[in-house]
């Protein structure tokens, strides 16, 4: 049977985990929040709080065989790292790290992918300039695993540094940009030495026993870090995955549990520094691990039930897959945007994932999506950009923001048969003040209300407004000032 064969099919079944992955993988918090104390980081911090909806990008080779990025090269035994039936674990890894001499996507263009995410409505952009399988996506001096590489058909196009491309057409969109890079490298014989086996995704062997083996990928990493936010102009984000390479000790790791018992600790205190030296004030994000060093939070496929004491981002995928997955099962545009305005109500950013596919296009059923959440942003982006949290936060169908003047606003999420408005609607939140004007965002008429036991009503939604909105995801009303 041949390869190709086992790889689109298994590719299905391989994917449908993915899910699980997130649920059972290593990008849950811990550890303490420390609020950063440097001006420029805090800044940078209030302008990404302000930005709310980003656009994260998983690509590499895998996207040639539609698998879950990396983890099918970790031999663990759980559903997310799981090989096809037919073929060993040795020659399966052998032909993964072999896709780069096949990679060629010659319709990427990173301008488009700005367009279509700048049209959504998204503010900034995460990229992974390298994922845990090693195989780095900018044109790096500390590896042959490069797209750049004289192996790889795409290192003579003239967009072949493709991290810096991308980070370029962004940047000429307004923005922010941020790096994604995997700690842990499973393609460096430091991190994954080959006299050894790879039981599972940690550095295998015991980095008490081999310091000097240990500082030499240490070093790697700080040297791939210093080119990154040195030769891929400015970034504001430096997306840290990987939490399992943190400093702690794990006495009573069991085997299997993805925890080892000797510490990973690739200086953090260094790698901040080096960094910031080249990029004043950004922002770093040690996911999952907890410290000074992980300046906001990244709950992963998951919503808080409430607002939480620090900044945090819920980085969510668009589909099933954080990486290319043919026929890949989307949610809805209605749904994506429902969990958009959920994050926002709770003081959170929305850091939405699309994996380009093996040509460099973004799927056709993503830009879909990403042009329906740019219709309804904008109308009711007034009530996403800058904003803060308001109590009750949510409440039914209603969520609350409030901007820096004062003025509040209501988001009504619409069921899904729901395609108007109700013709009266009743807020139990926050209450505008006395006069104050209440307008639907979309129509240009105030609204006439009334101060009630209940809460404030609406007394009537013109059936001009209803008809002129029908169809939206959600509604939009602004409070102007709250009392």
């Amino acid at each position: 049977m041949k390869l190709s064969f086992i790889y689109e099919n298994f590719a299905h079944l391989l994917l449908a985990f993915c899910a699980l992955a997130a649920a059972h993988g290593v990008a849950q918090e811990s550890g303490n929040y420390v609020s950063e104390t440097d001006p420029l980081v805090v800044k940078k911090l209030a302008d990404w709080q302000d930005w709310k909806f980003g656009f994260l990008v998983h690509w590499g080779p895998y996207s040639q065989w539609g698998v879950v990025e990396s983890w099918s090269i970790c031999s663990e035994d759980v559903p997310w790292c799981t090989r096809p039936a037919g073929i060993s674990y040795v020659d399966y890894k052998k032909k993964y790290e072999a896709l780069p001499t096949t990679f060629n996507p010659l319709r990427f263009d990173p301008d488009a992918w700005a367009r279509a995410a700048k049209d959504a409505g998204m503010k900034y952009v995460v990229f992974t300039t390298k994922h845990h399988d090693g195989f780095t996506m900018y044109d790096t001096k500390e590896t042959d695993y490069r797209i750049t590489a004289p192996d790889v058909p795409f290192h003579n196009n003239p967009r072949a540094n493709i991290a810096k491309e991308v980070f370029a057409a962004f940047r000429k969109q307004g923005f922010g940009i941020g790096a994604y890079f995997s700690k842990p490298d499973w393609h460096n014989p430091d991190y994954w030495a080959p006299e050894w086996a790879t039981p599972d995704r940690n550095v295998n062997y015991d980095t008490r026993t081999h310091p000097d083996r240990w500082q030499k990928f240490v070093a790697f990493v700080h040297r791939q870090i210093g080119e990154i936010t040195s030769t891929l102009g400015s970034i504001d984000v430096l997306w840290l995955d990987g939490g399992w390479v943190n400093p702690q000790e794990h006495p009573h790791a069991v085997p299997g549990s993805g925890e080892v018992p000797w510490p990973q600790d690739v200086d953090m205190a260094g790698i901040a520094a080096l960094a910031r030296k080249n990029q004043p004030g950004l922002i770093v994000v040690d996911r999952a691990v907890g410290g000074r060093y992980e300046n906001y939070r990244t709950p992963e496929q998951k919503i808080p039930e409430a607002p939480l004491p620090y900044p945090w981002e819920t980085c969510m995928t668009m589909g099933d897959s954080w990486s290319y997955k043919p026929n890949d099962k989307y949610k809805s545009s209605r749904e994506l945007v429902h969990k958009l305005v959920d994050v926002v109500s709770k003081g959170g950013n929305f850091l939405l994932n699309v994996g380009p596919d093996a040509n460099g296009d973004l799927p056709e059923e993503a830009l879909t999506r990403m042009r329906e959440i740019g219709a309804w942003m904008h109308v009711n982006s007034a009530a996403i950009y800058a904003s803060r949290p308001l109590a009750p936060y949510a409440d039914g169908h209603w969520r609350y923001t409030r901007l820096r003047d004062g003025s509040a606003y209501a988001i009504y999420l619409a069921d899904a048969d729901e395609d108007k408005l109700p013709q009266q609607l009743t807020l139990k939140g926050p209450a505008p003040r006395n006069g104050a004007k209440l307008q639907l965002l979309g129509y240009p008429e105030a609204l006439h209300w009334r101060r009630g036991d209940e809460g404030v009503t609406v007394v009537e939604i013109p059936d001009a407004a209803r008809k002129t909105l029908s169809g939206a995801y959600a509604w939009t009303i602004r409070l102007a000032a709250v009392r």
